[in-house]
C-alpha cells in the first residue's frame, strides 16, 4: 500500500482456521485499508464489503490444502465453487470493472513432461484441484455468457513469510526449529515449481492492471525442485540431519507427481519473477526463526488435532 497511495483496499475474510489478524497488523491503521468479516458465500457480506465505485475484485479466498480436501471435501466445493459464483454475481450487480480469480497450477493435473500452458485441458486429480477448476470454469463461462470482465491467474507453489504451517516449507521449518521430525511423502521425489509470495503478489497485480479480459495467465516461479531437495535445503538451514529428522510417511492418495507452468504469456505481458530461490528460501527460514511469537500459538489447538489426524497413522 505504501507504493500505491491512490488505492483503497477492503479485505473480506471469514477468519477460518488459517486466518490471523497479525498478518495485516502493519496496515491495520492505514486509512486506505478496511476490514469486513464475512464469507464469500454470503451475498449480504459481499454487498457490505463492496463500497460504491469499487473498481476491482480479486478472489484470493479458497480452501487450499490438498490434504484437508481429502479429509473434508464438501467445504472446498462450497468456498471454491459457490463462493466464486456469489462473487461473479456481485460483479454483474455492481458493474465492477475487473474481477480476478486467483487459481492454481494444480488444475492442470499431473504433468509428466513439459510445462502446462493456459490452453491445456484441465485434469484435476484431488478434491481441492477439482474445486478450483470448477471455479475457473465458472469465471470463463460468465465471461462468455454475460461478458463479465474476468481474468484468471494460475500460480505455482507459493512460499514465504506468514504462511500457515500446514504447507511443506513452513511445516518443515517450524518442526525442525523445534527439533522435531518432518513427514516426507513416499519417496519425496514429487516435483513442484516454487514461487515467492512477493513475486506472486506482483504477478497478480500486474495481470489485474494489464491483462486482457477473458484471459488466463500462468504465474510460475521457474524453480522446479523435488520435495527431497527442499527437505535437504531446510535441514541444512536449520542444522538438522536427514537420518534423525526425516520420517517417510505413506504418500498422499492420488498425489500428483509433477507440476510445471509455462509462464511465457505473463512474461509477454511484462511480468517475470524477481526473487532468486536460494535467497527467498533463506529469508523465509530466517523469518520463521525470528518470528516464533507468530507461529507458536498456531501450532497448538486445532492445528495439533489436525496434525495428529493427518500423520499419526502414517
Amino acid at each position: 500500500m505504501r507504493e500505491r497511495p491512490d488505492v483503497r483496499i477492503t479485505v473480506l475474510d471469514a477468519m477460518t482456521y488459517a486466518a490471523n489478524e497479525a498478518n495485516v497488523a502493519e496496515v491495520a491503521s492505514d486509512p486506505r485499508y478496511r476490514f469486513v468479516r464475512g464469507d464469500i458465500c454470503d451475498p449480504t457480506a459481499i454487498r457490505e464489503a463492496l463500497e460504491p465505485g469499487t473498481h476491482a475484485i480479486v478472489n484470493f479466498a479458497a480452501e487450499t490444502h490438498v490434504d484437508r480436501s481429502i479429509l473434508e471435501p464438501e467445504q472446498f466445493l462450497k468456498t471454491d465453487v459457490l463462493g466464486t459464483h456469489v462473487l461473479l454475481e456481485a460483479v454483474r450487480e455492481r458493474n465492477v470493472a475487473r474481477y480476478l480469480q486467483v487459481s492454481t497450477d494444480e488444475v492442470y493435473g499431473d504433468v509428466e513432461i513439459g510445462s502446462s500452458t493456459e490452453t491445456d485441458p484441465l485434469r484435476p486429480r484431488s478434491p481441492y484441484a477439482a474445486s478450483k477448476a470448477g471455479g475457473d470454469l465458472q469465471v470463463l463461462a460468465y465471461h462468455t455468457t454475460f461478458k463479465t470482465p474476468v481474468l484468471i491467474t494460475r500460480g505455482s507453489n507459493t512460499y514465504g513469510p506468514y504462511q500457515y504451517p500446514e504447507k511443506l516449507i513452513p511445516l518443515f521449518v517450524t518442526n525442525l526449529l523445534d527439533d522435531e521430525t518432518v513427514p516426507v511423502y513416499g519417496d519425496g521425489r514429487q516435483v513442484r515449481d516454487w514461487l515467492h509470495v512477493d513475486d506472486h503478489a506482483r504477478g497478480i497485480l500486474h495481470v489485474l492492471e494489464h491483462g486482457d479480459l477473458g484471459e488466463v495467465y500462468n504465474i510460475g516461479g521457474g524453480n522446479s525442485r523435488e520435495n527431497r531437495e527442499i527437505t535437504t535445503e531446510l535441514l541444512i538451514a536449520t542444522g538438522r540431519e536427514w537420518d534423525t529428522h526425516v520420517r517417510h510417511v505413506v504418500d498422499r492418495a492420488g498425489h500428483d507427481r509433477r507440476y510445471s507452468l509455462d509462464a511465457s504469456k505473463a512474461a509477454r505481458l511484462g511480468w517475470t519473477p524477481q526473487v532468486e530461490f536460494q535467497r527467498g528460501l533463506h529469508d523465509t527460514v530466517d523469518w520463521y526463526r525470528k518470528n516464533e511469537a507468530w507461529w507458536r500459538p498456531i501450532k497448538s489447538g486445532e492445528f495439533r488435532a489436525y496434525y495428529a489426524r493427518q500423520y499419526a497413522a502414517r
